[in-house]
């Protein structure tokens, strides 16, 4: 079983990205899904998480400007991020808490860089 993450790049102040995170393998069920982010020499933190329900949580500093979906089908979470600031700089990380047949645990995707400069 494994994050696979998808969709950073480089784009101007104003733009807009849209990340992604399939998880492969055999899963019996996923309860929440995240995005964290790591800028240098910050910690890691929650930037926003979706239940299985689809409530969601968001950071104050993205509130209005983030959005995090889910496909349940196909077990993906999405992060579509618009209104781009130099701030949200950073190395992305998808999280899911994944349930298989005998066991459950945390699993993190392998992060993806968004840059946000002119």
């Amino acid at each position: 079983v494994q994050l696979q993450a998808s969709g950073g790049g480089l784009v101007q102040p104003g733009g807009s990205l849209r990340l992604s995170c399939a998880v492969s393998g055999t899963v019996f069920s996923i309860a929440a899904m995240d995005w964290y982010r790591q800028a240098p020499g910050k910690q890691r933190e929650l930037v926003a998480a979706i239940t299985s329900g689809g409530n969601t949580h968001y950071t104050n500093s993205v509130k209005g400007r983030f959005t995090i979906s889910r496909d349940n089908a196909n077990n993906t979470v999405y992060l579509q991020m618009n209104s781009l600031k130099p701030e949200d700089t950073a190395v992305y990380y998808c999280n899911a808490h994944l349930y298989m047949s005998d066991s459950d645990d945390d699993y993190w995707g392998q992060g993806t860089q968004v840059t946000v400069s002119s």
